[in-house]
């Protein structure tokens, strides 16, 4: 007779919160990687005309002292070319961010280089003048 009977279902809760706690990780991780760069320069120059741009593929970031960083690695002029030359086949979109008081010649140098391995859209990150 005993088995016969009708046992309830149970739900599992403990399986259940530890797939919940690896998916949560799971998707904090990817958010973290799908972020290009979190390290942008605090103090951009100001525009009253800014407007959104597409997502950057490359970020490039002119620091006061007139180092370069592309994903968070120091370059030369030389060596950003280098590494633009592979991603100009497609439609690369490359943003400068530069400090508020970079000197336009250094600005100058890192269009030509973008301009040199044949990237043509070029956004310069600016904060929205309020």
């Amino acid at each position: 007779m005993r088995y016969f009977e009708v046992r309830k279902p149970r739900i599992e809760i403990i399986p259940m919160i530890d797939i919940m706690l690896f998916l949560l990780v799971f998707f904090v991780m990817i958010a973290l990687k799908m972020i290009p760069s979190s390290g942008l320069i605090g103090h951009l120059p100001t525009s009253a005309t800014t407007e959104s741009l597409p997502p950057t593929k490359v970020l490039i970031e002119i620091h006061q002292n007139g180092t370069l960083m592309v994903d968070e690695q120091v370059m030369s002029i030389e060596s950003l070319k280098a590494k633009l030359r592979p991603l100009a086949q497609g439609k690369t979109v490359v943003t400068i961010a530069g400090a508020a008081t970079v000197n336009m010649q250094q600005l100058a140098e890192v269009m030509d280089a973008c301009r040199q391995s044949g990237i043509s859209q070029i956004g310069l990150a600016t904060r929205n003048a309020k």
